[in-house]
């Protein structure tokens, strides 16, 4: 039976809303009881597949930017932009709401694995349109519905760290959710590198690249879906209609969560430098190093070992350390290696010195990644984690489509054009080194503690 006062299907004698925070909780609504390591590892799974199609997706697309003629010599980033803009937009749009919807949701799987399935499903079939389509609009097309149908997961499926992790295992959760997050990194560049190898002489390789990622991402999801067991609590609606709840997510009272809002900031500015060197990989080889699409592709798969090892040598060392140390000293830390890694990238004379440039951004990468999220899962009110993950994750969503705005269509094409045909990608990593000291710098004002008690949660009747 559906509750429509509270938006709950009830199952039995389960009672959905709890009147006060039980004793299984603490003061913030975070669970007490400590997880073991397989739960751990089942909450965080999904960002492998995530990440694995982003990442693949994109160096997929660039890839037949650069190699299969979809845009003019010059017009490289501009091209990639076309086809990213639109859909960033969707993806700020949709993912806060939906975050926001399924924090007020209960069904008999729980109140995010409706969203999560749907939309994983839904990224399959979007994918096989980007694989089959041929034309800048229509790959744009289908990459905008992918966002769609990815951030409609991706928005509840952020509300499991902040859900279900007890607090003194936030830092081992979020060092799981980078490591994953990294993972799922490789896996789609790696699809996307093969593809780039054998596009020259495989007309379906970038077909078969495309939906091997697709692959990942479902199978990923499935093992969220089965192995996750999220609870029965929920945050009530006291009757309200479900657009008044999809309008809550921009609701201005977010103003008055000054760390959040500097958070955010920061890690738009951090995550766009970090785009920079993947999204553009594809470029920088060929157009600095004047690689064709086999060298471009065999290159790309030796740094991505590079890669794997740096990352999984930073994860899991940072998200402890933060845990002793604090989380901001670590992204600190990170934004100044990564920093050193662009650079290193924008200078190299030889492709040896570039790969140096690749392991010291993949040791920050993977050092923000495994602790950005243990700190915005400190400071975000623990009922409304949905919709505040949501709005965290614009960020995350925008940060690629401005690293194509700024780094490649409005730097890398303009540099080229004026200095020189492989000049372009070496000034864009060099704005990326600016990205990391703003980013650092707005991270100054966030106060680093655990949050307080949520009202709306512990007086939910």
């Amino acid at each position: 039976m559906f509750d429509t006062a509270n938006g709950v299907e009830s199952m039995g004698d389960v009672t959905p809303v709890e009147a006060t925070v039980p004793a299984t909780h603490d003061a913030d609504g975070r669970p007490t009881r400590l997880l073991s390591g397989s739960q751990l590892i089942r909450i965080s799974l999904y960002w492998l597949g995530i990440s694995a199609v982003w990442s693949g997706i994109l160096d997929i697309v660039n890839g037949r930017i650069q190699f299969a003629g979809l845009a003019a010599k010059g017009s490289e980033g501009l091209g990639a932009l076309q086809i990213a803009l639109v859909g960033t937009v969707i993806a700020i749009a949709v993912q806060p709401t939906v975050g926001s919807i399924s924090d007020y949701t209960m069904t008999r799987w729980g109140r995010r694995k409706p969203y999560i399935f749907i939309g994983a499903t839904l990224d399959v079939v979007f994918l096989y349109g980007i694989a089959t389509a041929n034309g800048l609009f229509a790959i744009g097309a289908f990459v905008t519905l992918l966002q769609f149908s990815s951030n409609f997961a991706q928005g509840p499926f952020q509300g499991y760290v902040p859900d279900l992790v007890p607090a003194r295992q936030v830092g081992t959760a979020s060092g799981l959710l980078g490591l994953f997050s990294a993972l799922g990194n490789l896996c789609g560049y790696g699809a996307a590198a093969l593809a780039v190898r054998q596009s020259g002489s495989d007309p379906n390789a970038f077909f078969y690249g495309t939906m091997a990622i697709g692959a990942i991402e479902f199978v990923a999801m499935m093992g969220v879906f089965i192995g996750v067991h999220e609870g029965t609590r929920v945050k009530p609606r006291h009757g309200r209609s479900w657009w008044s709840v999809a309008r809550e997510a921009w609701g201005t009272d977010i103003l008055r969560e000054r760390s959040f809002l500097w958070l955010v900031s920061s890690r738009l500015f951090i995550l766009t430098a970090a785009s920079l060197y993947p999204i553009l990989s594809t470029f920088y080889l060929a157009q600095v190093f004047g690689l064709n699409a086999k060298q471009t592709g065999d290159t790309k798969i030796v740094l991505l070992g590079i890669v794997a090892v740096c990352l999984t040598v930073a994860v899991i060392p940072a998200a402890r350390l933060s845990d002793r140390l604090g989380r901001k000293r670590i992204i600190y830390w990170s934004c100044a290696i990564g920093a050193t890694g662009l650079a290193l990238g924008a200078f190299a004379p030889v492709l040896p010195v570039a790969m140096l440039g690749a392991a010291l951004f993949a040791l920050s990468a993977g050092s923000f990644l495994a602790v950005d999220w243990a700190l915005m899962s400190d400071i975000v009110p623990k009922a409304s984690t949905g919709r505040y993950m949501g709005i965290s994750n614009v960020a995350t969503a925008s940060a690629g489509t401005v690293a194509l705005a700024l780094g490649g269509a409005a730097v890398m094409d303009t540099v080229n054009r004026w200095l020189g045909y492989g000049a372009g990608p070496r000034a864009a990593l060099l704005l990326g080194v600016g990205f990391y000291i703003i980013g650092a710098l707005l991270l100054k004002p966030v106060v680093e503690r655990r949050r307080e008690p949520d009202a709306a949660l512990i007086g939910a009747a």
